[in-house]
């Protein structure tokens, strides 16, 4: 039996994993507690741990988590810019899940942008109180404005697809162009021209914070921001700047660079002492969501199957790990598909 230190547990993780729990050969131990340099020692007699995007995975937790005999680390989420992959490598075999529900996220970034556009947030606030009073909420087409996707993996792909359903123009940026079917610019020129901006690629030491004060100065007056990837990638001062200065038209924001020990929490009885994140939340023209573009049904499922998968392969394939994140040649998520072959 494979025994697994499970941390960050919320309701709806214990329900999709539980199903797997021990008749697949895995064991988890469900804690509330996320993983920290101080709560690491939960995970003593375990074979593996798994995480979610808030917890943290330093270089100091790793050499604890090794320290322990940890074999492998399973994230239950694409991202991975809470851990240092490259102290890990020969010590730690870390693995994710790459693809859960592109649609997901996809969905929720379309479905912010609808709410926030036609203005449906501030309509049934007023409904519930019987003011039917359209003062205010007026919105503007899609068909033919142009959006701007910044990344065009499997999700930025079918966020793609959702927009052109709509019959607006799209400008992509993307490192890697991987087809044909789209117009892909430079960043500076989908800044310029687009009327919405989409994120949706990962966080890295290049991608923190591209949306900042010059990204802005670069947009057209009233443009959309929508970010369902990473918090780190806008500079929240920045954004707000620009939201004040009416640079920004609107902002849909599942995440924020500081959320972790924010999101995933009830805290409508405390004083929220991140005033940044008070002042996004009370402008009029931005809606906040907790990080739950990725929570359907169906991605919660594949994320839990996933994970499993991941989490046997490594135990019974001498190592050698379904979706693993390896720093062997420094091409993190690439380097094992090439090589077929496990990595330490």
């Amino acid at each position: 039996m494979i025994k697994v230190a499970f941390f960050d547990t919320k309701e709806y993780d214990r329900a999709s994993f539980e199903q797997y729990n021990e008749d697949v050969g895995v064991s988890f131990k469900f804690l509330e507690t996320k993983l920290t340099e101080d709560t690491a020692d939960l995970a003593k007699g375990y074979d593996a741990v798994c995480v979610f995007v808030n917890d943290t995975v330093n270089a100091a937790v790793i050499d604890k988590l090794y320290g322990f005999g940890i074999k492998m680390i399973a994230l239950r989420c694409a991202g991975y810019n809470n851990v240092d992959v490259k102290h890990a490598f020969g010590k730690i075999h870390i693995v994710h899940v790459p693809a859960y529900s592109p649609y997901a996220v996809a969905e929720h970034a379309m479905a912010m942008l609808l709410a926030s556009v036609r203005r449906i947030h501030k309509a049934y606030n007023r409904t519930r109180e019987f003011n039917f009073s359209l003062s205010g909420l007026t919105g503007f087409d899609f068909h033919g404005k142009t959006v701007g996707v910044i990344g065009a993996g499997k999700i930025g792909r079918i966020f793609i697809d959702i927009c052109r359903g709509f019959g607006m123009h799209i400008l992509v940026y993307d490192r890697y162009p991987a087809d044909k079917d789209n117009e892909y610019v430079e960043l500076d020129e989908l800044f310029a021209r687009s009327d919405i901006i989409s994120i949706h690629c990962p966080l890295t030491d290049e991608t923190r914070h591209m949306i900042d004060r010059n990204a802005i100065t670069k947009m057209k007056k009233g443009v959309v921001i929508v970010n369902t990837s990473r918090g780190g990638l806008i500079d929240a001062e920045a954004l707000l700047e620009g939201i004040k200065s009416r640079k920004i038209g609107a902002a849909c924001l599942d995440v924020y660079e500081e959320e972790a020990d924010v999101f995933f929490e009830d805290r409508s009885g405390h004083i929220m002492d991140d005033e940044l994140l008070s002042r996004l939340i009370s402008m009029p023209n931005v809606i906040v969501t907790s990080h739950q573009a990725f929570l359907t049904e169906e991605a919660l499922n594949n994320i839990a199957e996933t994970t499993v998968t991941n989490i046997k392969s490594c135990f019974e394939n001498n190592g050698i790990c379904n979706n693993e994140l390896c720093y062997r040649c420094g091409n993190i998520e690439q380097c094992k598909k090439e090589r077929k072959e496990k990595c330490f």
